[in-house]
């Protein structure tokens, strides 16, 4: 003999695991959009940038990565630049700039003005 109450615990169970089971099939379907806003932007830009102004040599560190893909790198001296994948680095704020501005990272990695962090 079976009782009513358990009758109602196992059909409410079938439908919590079905809609688990939906959940987790929506969730195989939105993977490539998940996957792409995980992705890590601060890997596809180097840690370090030195770049020599006013022949003082400057090291910027990665402060910020903005959602259309601009890096933005800051020194001390409250002096910063910019650069995206594949511009070239501009100064922000000022006319100056330094030995970096107008290169792009293929240019500052290839004078080794670029440090990436590698494990």
């Amino acid at each position: 003999m079976t009782y009513a109450s358990r009758r109602k615990s196992i059909g409410l169970t079938k439908r919590v695991f079905a809609g688990l089971v939906g959940a987790g099939a929506l969730a195989a379907v939105l993977q490539p959009a998940v996957a792409f806003a995980q992705d890590d932007p601060f890997s596809q830009f180097p840690l370090v940038i030195h770049c020599k102004s006013n022949e003082t040599f400057h090291a910027f560190y990665i402060s910020r990565v903005s959602r259309d893909g601009v890096a933005t790198y800051v020194a001390s001296d409250r002096i910063a630049g910019t650069i995206t994948l594949d511009g070239k680095a501009k100064a922000v704020g000022g006319a100056g700039g330094g030995s970096c501005v107008g290169k792009t990272l293929a240019e500052l990695r290839a004078s080794q003005q670029a440090y990436d962090l590698k494990p």
